[in-house]
């Protein structure tokens, strides 16, 4: 039933009138109507707002020996902890970092430390660092490998059995620090850490790992004396930040990348 202009309008047409002396309806009222026929249409298909759900946060787990615990030079300073700051800065939610690792570690020893904290295997990813301790006590290479392999299955297992989401870093040649340059012979220390990060590195192709070598920008030392701490031995932390920056942070982005 039709009521008020509405009404007015039928009425006219219907008496066969098809000019009016003025109009009927109001421009206001017309676009009222008008909304109201809008509202009516889309009152049934309106859907609730969808909103991304945050990105589930990453999980860092950093296994080693002083390189990794960043033996004489500040917290914030350790090559773990610059990293992680890295890659928040590449935007990934990493939001967890735990280091495992001691000054004077060997292989065998990391072993042990890892496999006293029952750790579970959801990293979503893990970085391995060892073996300087190994040449300088003279323990053999064999006993090296062997170790290093089982260091790297148990990397891989805590990564989640992805041997993508793991990061081997090839051992510093201390031979370029105040230290090192002392000794007897440092071209045989240089020699010796090349031979073991060969050992390293082609363990951790054969078992699909990425493998990153930093033993280059560890050369720098003597040269660059801000590159080593204060201890005259290890890196400082501006070395560090040259791993990160020229090589760790590009290549873990990428592992971590969605």
């Amino acid at each position: 039933m039709l009521s008020g202009p509405f009404q007015a309008i039928w009425t006219k047409w219907d008496a066969g009138q098809t000019e009016y002396d003025q109009p009927l309806v109001s421009l206001s009222m017309l676009k009222a109507f008008v909304f109201l026929l809008l509202a009516a249409s889309f009152s049934g298909c309106t859907q609730p707002a969808v909103f991304p759900e945050p990105p589930t946060p990453l999980r860092y787990l950093a296994l080693g020996d002083s390189y990794t615990i960043g033996e004489s030079v500040a917290t914030e300073s350790r090559w773990p902890v610059q990293l992680t700051a890295a890659l928040q800065q590449q935007g990934l939610p990493l939001d967890s970092l735990h280091i495992i690792a001691r000054t004077g570690w060997r292989t065998d020893e990391l072993l042990a430390a890892v496999g006293a904290q029952n750790l579970s295997p959801d990293w979503d990813l893990v970085s391995l660092l060892i073996g300087v301790n190994n040449f300088y006590q003279g323990r053999p290479m064999d006993v090296y490998e062997a170790e290093f392999r089982a260091l790297l299955d148990t990397a891989v297992f805590l990564a989640g059995a992805r041997p993508d989401r793991v990061l081997v870093v090839s051992i510093p040649d201390y031979a370029y620090t105040p230290f090192g340059a002392g000794l007897p012979d440092p071209l045989a220390v240089s020699n010796g850490i090349d031979s073991f990060n060969a050992v390293n590195r082609r363990v951790a192709l054969e078992k699909n790992v990425t493998w990153m070598n930093i033993t280059d920008l560890s050369r720098r030392g003597l040269a660059e004396p801000a590159l080593v701490a204060l201890d005259g031995l290890h890196p400082s932390g501006l070395q560090y930040n040259l791993w990160v920056q020229e090589r760790l942070a590009p290549a873990a982005g990428l592992l971590l990348a969605p």
